[in-house]
């Protein structure tokens, strides 16, 4: 299962948790803002050290299973540890943003490394994230469906909408 930090799925039976990068990633992103505009700081060492390993990634998008994880093994697992090394090396006030991100990321660490031990496993969840965007912007508009068959038909239809967006269809040709 690969999620954020949600700590509620660490206890589901017969589940490996894998990470997602793209969270901690975030945390130092937020940090970074509050280096001033133009400013370079520790949080730019971490973003940098996170970027390769989404450079690798992006190298990687086409090659097969066997492939990618090959590569991880020689290529990720480096990077992963110089950036562990800097993780725990860095001297920082535990509250402050920075400080925030490393102890989320070194939290997290088993999980955000599980994916190079898999080559169908992904760096992060952006894809599923996405895929649930819609969902999560619609809850607030779901709010004023009227009735129970307004809200069935809208679900109906979002569904068929999703769906065909989905599988790459043309939503005229889909629904025809």
């Amino acid at each position: 299962l690969q999620s954020d930090g949600y700590g509620a799925y660490d206890g589901l039976p017969q589940v490996t948790n894998v990470g997602c990068l793209a969270h901690a990633r975030r945390k130092f992103m937020e940090a970074k803002k509050l280096q001033g505009k133009g400013k370079s700081g520790k949080a730019d060492s971490a973003l940098a050290k996170i970027q390769k390993l989404y450079a690798l990634e992006s190298r990687l998008k086409l090659a097969s299973v066997e492939e990618r994880w090959s590569e991880r093994q020689s290529s990720a697992k480096p990077m992963l540890d110089d950036l562990y090394d800097w993780l725990t090396t860095r001297k920082v006030i535990e509250s402050s943003p920075l400080g925030k991100a490393i102890k989320y990321t070194l939290g997290q660490w088993p999980k955000l490394i599980r994916y190079v031990e898999d080559g169908h496993l992904s760096i992060d969840n952006n894809r599923a994230e996405r895929a649930i965007k819609s969902l999560v912007i619609g809850r607030k508009n779901w709010l004023f469906a009227n009735n129970p068959n307004g809200a069935d038909a809208s679900a109906l239809l979002y569904s068929i909408i999703e769906t065909s967006k989905a599988n790459g269809l043309i939503l005229y040709d889909y629904m025809v």
